[in-house]
């Protein structure tokens, strides 16, 4: 049954009209509890905080989760511990049709679709500042943001490693009455932590050993425009405090300051956590969260919009080829490749994506197989070893040796950069750990080849 339909209104553009569907426990422990599901990400599990929370002892706390993709409902387990399961049969993915019995431990969920529906504003055109998506649901997310984008809302984004997160706040910015003024990030997981606090909040002459002189943090650094704060998951636990009373006052004290003073500033946070799960782990605030939490724009994962893939690798190619004239995007990503890398997963999303164009354009080879480690599989046919030749190094002897030594060790850098990312799914910190680096100077190696 199709769950979603996209109508054109008359002089108001197109829509995306979503059937009311709910999900009703048929046996066990909540017997009797239903739920309401409208096409948002709807979680099951133990905690309280999910949107279904079940009191049965056999349900894992994230258990799984049912989301609206393509006109249909999709249910994913959660690597639960005693599975999910579609009218007894055990699944990892699966779609669900009305009536359909869901058992989850020892309790049996029903899938229902309603009568009623909702309608959902979809922007006209395939672009938002540096997003690209003709898919439905970013469609439905650039609607969104142009709407909060005038308002002065704090905006919490959510979504996997590499969905685009930054971009979001970056457009969000943009497009609002603050886009002439400063647009600061700063992201909580690559500062060490006994740093954090001078870092958003500023600090003056003699307040801390090396100390020298009176510097302005993050959020002074922003009055007048936008502060984002990127994983702000990993913010520590002890400044949560300071950054509420911020929100709720929007005065500032540098550290060794005797006096407040007011900023002008709109902020936006992002995190690839289930920041209110880490509410209850007690790792995050539950106050701050809800500062945060004004307006939440909820990035789905590339594998869930596979009409995305061909236009921002296009895109991609296009950047990267602005120094390569000769070559053009149908010789990097002829339709049949593009055909293939739809059929990939993406589990490092859009990044995982744009390392993966990068490496094509380098290595001038459309054939490349996307994943971690596979850089290059495809390019020398099965039995047959390089030649002596293609083994030598890609350096040319029409530079001065410093050159050619420093452009190879660039390449190098790169090469390795994106490959470990790929390894590590796009996760900084365990790409860090794979790589033996400290997570601080592998974001600012990430930021000087523009791979976050």
């Amino acid at each position: 049954m199709k769950l979603t339909d996209v109508l054109s209104i008359p002089g108001a553009g197109s829509v995306l009209e979503i059937r009311q569907c709910a999900i009703e426990v048929l046996s066990g422990p909540d017997q009797g509890k239903r739920v309401p599901f409208d096409g948002s990400r709807l979680v099951i599990g133990t905690n309280a905080r999910c949107h279904l929370p079940l009191s049965d002892p056999a349900v894992s706390r994230l258990h799984a989760e049912v989301r609206v993709e393509g006109g249909s409902a999709t249910i994913r387990d959660l690597q639960s511990s005693n599975g999910t399961f579609i009218n007894a049969v055990r699944i990892q993915a699966a779609e669900l049709e009305p009536g359909q019995h869901i058992g989850l431990g020892q309790s049996v969920l029903s899938f229902e679709v309603g009568s009623s529906s909702r309608t959902v504003e979809l922007w006209p055109r395939e672009t938002y500042g540096d997003l690209v998506g003709p898919s439905i649901a970013m469609r439905a997310i650039f609607a969104m943001l142009d709407r909060v984008a005038r308002t002065e809302a704090t905006v919490l984004v959510l979504g996997e490693t590499g969905t685009g997160k930054d971009l979001v706040a970056s457009a969000l910015h943009e497009s609002s009455s603050r886009s002439g003024g400063p647009f600061v990030v700063v992201d909580c997981g690559a500062i060490p932590p006994n740093l954090m606090e001078g870092e958003l909040f500023g600090a003056v002459r003699g307040a801390f050993t090396g100390a020298d002189r009176d510097r302005p943090g993050a959020l002074e650094q922003a009055h007048g425009g936008t502060l984002f704060l990127d994983e702000v998951g990993e913010l520590p636990l002890g400044l949560q405090p300071k950054l509420l009373r911020f929100l709720e006052s929007r005065r500032v004290k540098r550290l060794g300051a005797t006096r407040y003073q007011d900023v002008d500033v709109r902020v936006i946070a992002a995190t690839n956590r289930p920041l209110h799960l880490t509410v209850d782990e007690g790792a995050f605030r539950e106050d701050l969260y809800y500062r945060l939490n004004v307006v939440t724009v909820d990035l789905p994962p590339l594998r869930e919009r596979s009409e995305d893939i061909g236009p921002l690798a296009k895109r991609f190619a296009r950047r990267l080829l602005r120094r390569l004239p000769d070559d053009s995007v149908d010789d990097v990503l002829p339709p049949g490749v593009l055909s293939g890398l739809r059929r990939y997963h993406w589990p490092g999303n859009v990044r995982e994506l744009y390392n993966h164009v990068q490496r094509v354009v380098a290595l001038s080879d459309p054939h490349l197989t996307p994943g971690p480690g596979r850089a290059g599989a495809a390019s020398t046919p099965a039995g047959q070893g390089p030649s002596p030749v293609s083994q030598r190094l890609p350096v040319s002897l029409d530079q001065p040796y410093r050159l050619a030594k420093e452009e190879l060790l660039l390449r190098f850098e790169l090469d390795y950069l994106t490959r470990l990312l790929d390894r590590a799914s796009g996760n900084i910190s365990a790409a860090a750990r794979t790589g033996q680096m400290d997570r601080a100077h592998l974001y600012k190696l990430l930021r000087r080849h523009g791979l976050v």
